[in-house]
C-alpha cells in the first residue's frame, strides 16, 4: 500500500514563519511537523509515500531526502502551479495503480490507529473511508454526518462564514432519520480505493471534499467514517502552532508510531 502526504500549501495563516520555512518543516517536539504523518504511515506498514511540493518545496525535499533515514521510500510530485487538495491525484494516478491507498495532511499530529481504519474500510467494502473527530471547541466546523453503521450520509461543507452557511451533499436527506445521525469534523486522513480515479475532475485545481467525496456521498456510494478519539492537533494558524508547541513542552504526547 502507498500513500500521499499533502505538503504543497502556502501556509498563509502561519506567516511570517512560513515566509522562510514551509509549514511541513516547522519544528514540533524536536522534529519537523511532516515527520508525524510519515511516522503514522510507517506504523501502519506503508513504506512508499508520495509528497506533493510547491511553496519552498526544495526545503522539504532536502530535509526528508529519499526517506531512507525514516524507513520509507519517498517520491516527490512538484506542482509549479497549485493543484488544490484533490489535484495531486490526477498527477499520481499511475503511481497508485490498482491498489488501496492513504492520503494524509502534512500539518496534522494525530495518534490515529491507521491499521484499524484500513481494516474497517475493507470490512465495509468502502470506496472511501474518512477519519473523523469530535471537536471540543465551539468554532465553526464542517459536519460529516454518519449513521450507526459508520456510513457517511451527509457532508455539510462550509460555504460562507459571514453569514455562516453550509453546502450540503446531498441537498436533501430522503428516507433517513436525521436525528439518528452524529456529526464529526475531518482530521486529515483518508483511505481510498483506485475506483475514485474514475470520478475525479479531469482538470485541476479541485478540492477533495467538494470535488470528490461530496458527490460520492450524494450519489449514495459506500463512503464510511472512522471515529478517532485520541490526540489530534493541526497547524491551521499561528495560534494553533503555539498550542501544539506548548503541548510538547509541558508533557510530550506519547504515540507508539513516533519511534521512527
Amino acid at each position: 500500500m502507498k500513500a500521499l502526504v499533502l505538503a504543497a500549501g502556502l501556509g498563509e495563516r502561519v506567516r511570517p514563519l512560513t515566509e522562510k520555512i514551509p509549514k511541513p518543516m516547522l519544528e514540533v517536539g524536536g522534529r519537523p511537523l511532516i515527520h508525524y504523518p510519515l511516522a503514522m504511515l510507517k506504523r501502519a506498514g506503508i513504506a512508499e509515500v508520495a509528497i506533493n511540493l510547491h511553496h519552498l518545496g526544495s526545503q522539504i525535499q532536502y530535509g526528508i531526502g529519499d526517506g531512507k533515514s525514516l524507513g520509507l521510500k519517498i517520491t516527490y510530485s512538484p506542482e509549479p502551479t497549485l493543484l488544490g487538495t484533490g489535484g495531486p491525484l490526477n498527477t499520481l494516478r499511475d503511481y497508485f495503480g490498482d491498489e488501496t491507498f492513504v492520503l494524509a495532511n502534512s500539518d496534522t499530529i494525530i495518534d490515529l490507529d491507521l491499521s484499524s481504519m484500513i481494516a474497517l474500510h475493507r470490512d465495509r467494502g468502502a470506496i472511501a473511508t474518512v477519519a473523523l473527530y469530535k471537536p471540543n471547541d465551539q468554532q465553526d466546523h464542517e459536519h460529516i454526518e454518519i449513521d450507526l453503521d459508520s456510513r457517511i450520509q451527509r457532508l455539510r461543507l462550509i460555504k460562507t462564514r459571514n453569514p455562516f452557511a453550509f453546502s450540503d451533499y446531498p441537498l436533501e436527506l430522503k428516507g433517513i432519520d436525521e436525528s439518528a445521525l452524529d456529526w464529526y469534523m475531518y482530521p486529515g486522513v483518508l483511505v481510498l480505493e483506485p475506483a475514485i480515479f474514475d470520478r475525479i475532475p479531469r482538470t485541476p485545481p479541485w478540492a477533495l471534499f467538494s470535488g470528490l467525496l461530496g458527490p460520492m456521498v450524494a450519489n449514495r456510494l459506500p463512503v464510511f467514517g472512522y471515529v478517532h478519539t485520541g490526540y489530534f492537533r493541526t497547524v491551521d494558524d499561528l495560534k494553533a502552532y503555539d498550542v501544539i508547541r506548548r503541548d510538547f513542552e509541558i508533557a510530550s504526547p506519547s504515540f507508539k508510531h513516533l519511534a521512527l
